[in-house]
C-alpha cells in the first residue's frame, strides 16, 4: 500500500477572473472543473490541469475575498509544474518575459533545471524538466504548443519550523523514503519520494526557525494532496486510525474521495483516490465549461449561481 505521487495541491485567490486568464491562457492549462469549494458554497473551486484531466496534473484554486499571503515558515512554499526538456524551459522563460512575469531564469537546482516564477498573486511556482518521464495528454484547445506544455504536478517544496516531526509523518505513516539531499543557497533540502518515484511523486522539505510563521491569504497554498488508487482507500483510512492520527475520516468529494490531516507543523495534508475522476458527471469534451455542482449541492444550483461572478 503506497501513495503514488501527488494528485493535486490546492492554493488560495482573491481574483478568479485573473486566476483563469493566467492559468489557462499564459500558462495553457485547461480548465478541467468549474465548481464550488463545498465547504464553502460561496467560493469558486476551480482546477486547472492536462488535457485529460488526469490526476497528478491538477492545481486548484479557492476564491475567497481576502489580501495577500504573509509568507513564512510551516507552509508550503512553491509548486512545481513539469515540462519535458531544458529548451522547453528556455521557451518559457521567454514567454513569461512578454507575458510580464519575471523570472529567475533557468538553473540547476538538485539535479533537475527549473525555472522560478510568480503567479500576478504571489503564488511561487517553478517549471522543472523531468526528461520527458512518462505520458502526457496534450491540452487540444491551448496556444501553447504540445511539446512545451505542462505534464503535471511537480516536486512541492514544505518549509517547516521541525523537520524531525515532519519527517516521522512522511516515512512512518505515508511510507515515503528519503532519496536524497542538495543546498539551495545556503540551505540543505530534504528529498522524499512516493511510489516509484521521478519529479511527479517528490515532496522537498526545508527547516526555517529564523522566520515567523505564515499566515494564509492571496497567494498561499491550501493544502496538497497525495495519489492512492481507488482500491486502497479503505485501508488508508484505517491505517490514520489505528496509528492514531486525528482526521477528517472518510470524505467523498464525489469525484475523489479525500481524507484530511495536518502534520505537526499545521500543513494540511489529502489523501485523494484517483477515481472517479471529473467526467463522471460531464463528457471529457465538456468538462470546465459550466458550473458543475455534485448531486448533493444540485438542488442549491440557482442560489450558487447566483452569488458566483462570471470568470469567462
Amino acid at each position: 500500500m503506497q501513495l503514488t505521487g501527488l494528485h493535486h495541491l490546492t492554493a488560495v485567490s482573491a481574483d478568479a477572473r485573473g486566476n483563469h486568464l493566467f492559468y489557462t491562457g499564459v500558462l495553457g492549462l485547461k480548465l478541467v472543473k468549474r465548481t464550488v469549494n463545498q465547504d464553502d458554497v460561496r467560493a469558486y473551486h476551480l482546477f486547472y490541469g492536462d488535457g485529460m484531466a488526469s490526476p497528478g496534473s491538477d492545481i486548484t484554486f479557492f476564491e475567497w475575498p481576502v489580501g495577500r499571503e504573509r509568507r513564512g515558515t510551516n507552509s508550503i512554499t512553491r509548486t512545481a509544474l513539469r515540462v519535458a526538456g531544458e529548451d522547453t524551459l528556455e521557451w518559457w522563460a521567454r514567454r513569461l518575459a512578454d507575458s510580464g512575469r519575471t523570472h529567475g531564469g533557468v538553473r540547476e537546482r538538485g539535479g533537475r533545471a527549473i525555472l522560478e516564477f510568480e503567479d500576478p498573486e504571489g503564488q511561487r511556482l517553478a517549471l522543472v524538466d523531468d526528461g520527458g518521464a512518462g505520458e502526457a495528454h496534450p491540452v487540444a484547445e491551448s496556444d501553447v504548443p504540445a511539446e512545451r506544455q505542462i505534464r503535471g504536478l511537480g516536486p512541492v517544496t514544505l518549509t517547516v519550523g521541525d523537520t524531525r516531526r515532519l519527517d516521522l509523518v512522511l516515512q512512518r505513516v505515508l511510507g515515503m523514503r528519503p532519496a536524497r539531499r542538495h543546498l539551495e543557497g545556503n540551505r540543505e533540502v530534504q528529498v522524499y519520494e512516493m511510489g516509484e518515484g521521478g519529479a511527479h511523486a517528490e515532496v522537498h522539505v526545508v527547516e526555517r526557525v529564523d522566520i515567523p510563521v505564515a499566515q494564509q491569504g492571496a497567494g498561499a497554498v491550501h493544502h496538497v494532496a497525495f495519489r492512492v488508487p481507488d482500491a486502497d482507500y479503505e485501508a488508508w483510512a484505517k491505517r490514520l486510525q489505528q496509528i492514531g492520527v486525528p482526521s477528517s475520516g472518510p470524505v467523498d468529494r464525489y469525484y475523489f474521495r479525500s481524507l484530511y490531516f495536518r502534520e505537526p507543523n499545521g500543513i494540511l495534508f489529502e489523501i485523494a483516490t484517483d477515481g472517479p475522476g471529473f467526467a463522471v458527471d460531464e463528457p471529457m469534451a465538456e468538462i470546465g465549461k459550466r458550473l458543475a455542482l455534485p448531486p448533493f449541492l444540485e438542488g442549491r444550483r440557482a442560489e450558487i449561481e447566483a452569488g458566483l461572478k462570471p470568470i469567462d
